[in-house]
């Protein structure tokens, strides 16, 4: 049965483009939903976390991206409206309204009630809490997709992570050991003992001196079958990759974190380094660059890990909802470590 529901409800909306603290509007009024899409439920919000996608959309234009919307996209709490899905009221859920649905309708996880696809959603395991579960959706997909799906990884092979403490990498880290291989990764020295807690063997200061440069001194052997590029020095360390990356290996990366149209030099410059021909001298390597997709079996993936205990979700700070911009502040700070998550109630 369906529970009363009150007509309006508080959240976070995006009024305008910018940069949070110019941009994020605090709402009590916004209508709670009553009727929802086909294959979409409602669900109460009880943590939602944040994610770089969820800063840096903000700065995009508004033919892009419907204003005003709600911020963020991970979230977990309860269903209150199952509308005819494999849901039931009460069950305890966490994933994601995805952010082209949310480019598209304005939807969001930062408000009280939350519209979501019921694809977007699984069961949350009983062995975390919510504020655990807000911040898997976006993350562990991400990570989940450039190594098992795009990297094919295997049992046995060697993992390179560049950005090992970030949460993506963090994520990576856990579903590369779970699946049987051996992880290096790059973390800056006050995060050497963080990252070796997921089971990190080998760890490279990026402040030290060029990533590239370290790995071509390690003399890595075997070389790597994967390097998983979550935090944008794709063009120096694909360059070189020929150097510690198996010739069948691939380079996979997020992609240049590349905010507005300042940035399109850098772009350019990159796409003309990694995609030149390899007869004219290019890199002899395999470079996939991505934006994921959200879909449950990715989630119930992760879900599944957790429930074995082998995926830890790491969270960096809980912040209450009326703080959502000093959050942001965290974010944007560059020095968390694991998801940053906001406590609804």
């Amino acid at each position: 049965m369906d529970l009363p529901l009150p007509q309006f409800q508080k959240g976070w909306q995006i009024v305008k483009g910018g940069v949070p603290k110019d941009v994020l509007k605090f709402r009590d009024d916004l209508p709670v939903p009553s009727e929802l899409p086909k294959g979409h439920v409602l669900v109460k919000v009880l943590t939602a976390a944040l994610n770089p996608v969820g800063y840096k959309s903000m700065s995009l234009p508004s033919f892009v991206v419907k204003r005003p919307r709600i911020a963020e996209h991970d979230l977990a709490g309860e269903i209150v409206l199952a509308n005819d899905t494999e849901f039931n009221v009460g069950n305890e859920v966490f994933g994601l309204v995805p952010a082209e649905l949310s480019f598209k309708t304005g939807w969001g996880s930062m408000q009280e009630y939350a519209i979501v696809p019921a694809e977007g959603l699984v069961l949350k395991p009983s062995n975390i809490d919510f504020t655990t579960a807000a911040g898997i959706g976006l993350a562990g997909q991400t990570a989940y997709e450039a190594l098992i799906e795009i990297g094919k990884l295997e049992e046995g092979q060697r993992v390179f992570v560049n950005g090992g403490s970030s949460s993506v990498g963090t994520f990576a880290i856990q579903i590369a050991k779970a699946k049987g291989a051996r992880v290096d990764c790059s973390a800056s020295a006050n995060n050497f003992d963080y990252v070796k807690s997921f089971g990190v063997e080998q760890v490279f200061d990026y402040h030290a001196k060029p990533l590239e440069q370290q790995l071509i001194e390690a003399h890595i052997s075997p070389p790597y079958n994967i390097i998983f590029d979550c935090v944008d020095a794709t063009v120096p360390l694909f360059v070189n990759s020929a150097k510690y990356l198996a010739p069948n290996g691939v380079y996979v990366s997020t992609g240049p974190n590349v905010h507005d149209i300042s940035g399109l030099p850098k772009l350019l410059h990159a796409v003309f380094r990694i995609y030149w021909p390899r007869l004219l001298g290019g890199v002899p390597r395999s470079f996939k660059m991505f934006l994921f997709k959200s879909e449950k079996y990715k989630l119930q993936y992760l879900a599944d890990l957790v429930s074995e205990g082998k995926l830890k979700p790491p969270v960096d700070s809980v912040f209450a909802f009326p703080d959502l911009p000093k959050a942001y502040e965290r974010i944007l700070s560059g020095h968390a470590k694991g998801k940053i998550v906001v406590q609804l109630l």
